[in-house]
């Protein structure tokens, strides 16, 4: 036998991606670890694409709650909160279904819905998006979020579907009441009102010039508004011309609002490296500015300062 032509059209050579096999192993095994911590009980969790959303998310919510998570699974800390929702799942079996896909790959639904930032989970019944979780919440917050809405969905609700205990019956300690502007922002994100988001985060900084969650969400809201209506095939093509700096700001927004940080933060490095006077500048403080988009203890601020300065100096 001769030895295979992997040149050769019509070969399976690279027809399998190894990237997509590397994700699904892990989450298998992030599910027999959740598993494991819940008592056996597997976490019900549904990989959707654009070709099964219609039977596995729309045609389930006609009769069942389903929570649809919009994620990109290659970042890392979109697998972790994937993690805690699987968790959750397998604590809530027969209650809701967790429904996963990624908008990376399956882009129908993300426009479907106008995702316009990942992570985020959908509440999906009867067919319609009922609530959202933008962003990535806390458990705490994702388990009175889901003890309000089984209680808003209740009477429409299959028996057996009862919303689960409050947390607060189980002795957990309760978390400081929401500043009003903040809920007001976060409201007005998930009605797309973006301008009444800056509004809510900037009263809030009026009041509180030291608010962490109103810097967080004003620089979080920045990466929105800057790419909003940039066409991503035309940015592509513009990142082919290394010297098109504008370009590789914009792919180091739209990385950060996928969840890849460190990738976004060795572009902008790279950019400062290679350029000089105004450019220089430009990129150094477009890299800056998206440190204020994490917290500032964020382990990956740390390591781009170090490269920072390393490209700098």
């Amino acid at each position: 036998m001769s030895p295979a032509d992997f040149t050769r059209p019509g070969s399976l050579y690279g027809a399998v991606d190894l990237g997509a096999r590397k994700q699904a192993l892990e989450a298998q095994a992030r599910r027999e670890s959740v598993a494991q911590e819940t008592g056996g009980v597997p976490a019900p969790v549904i990989d959707v694409d654009d070709a099964n959303f219609a039977a596995e998310v729309v045609e389930r919510s006609m009769n069942s709650l389903v929570l649809l998570e919009l994620t990109v699974t290659r970042a890392e800390q979109a697998k972790e909160y994937s993690l805690l929702l699987e968790k959750l799942a397998a604590e809530n079996v027969g209650r809701w279904i967790l429904a996963r896909v990624d908008v990376e790959i399956n882009q129908q639904i993300a426009q479907a819905l106008r995702v316009q930032n990942v992570p985020a989970l959908y509440a999906i019944f009867q067919g319609q998006p009922v609530a959202v979780v933008p962003g990535i919440a806390t458990e705490q917050q994702l388990r009175e979020w889901l003890v309000q809405l089984m209680e808003a969905l209740a009477q429409y609700l299959p028996p057996g579907e009862e919303a689960p205990e409050s947390p607060d019956a189980e002795g957990q300690p309760q978390e400081p009441p929401v500043d009003p502007d903040v809920l007001a922002a976060e409201q007005a994100i998930d009605a797309g009102d973006l301008e009444g988001a800056v509004a809510a985060y900037e009263r809030l900084l009026a009041r509180s010039p030291n608010n962490e969650d109103a810097k967080l969400g004003l620089a979080g809201l920045g990466l929105i508004r800057r790419t909003q209506d940039v066409d991503p095939a035309d940015l592509e093509r513009r990142l082919n011309d290394p010297a098109d700096v504008e370009a590789h700001l914009l792919a180091a927004d739209f990385e950060m609002l996928s969840g890849e940080v460190d990738r976004a933060f060795d572009r902008l490095v790279d950019v400062v490296r290679r350029t000089s006077g105004s450019e220089r500048d430009r990129a150094r403080m477009h890299l800056l500015a998206l440190f204020d988009t994490l917290p500032a203890d964020d382990p990956s601020i740390a390591r781009a300062r170090r490269n920072l300065a390393n490209a700098l100096f």
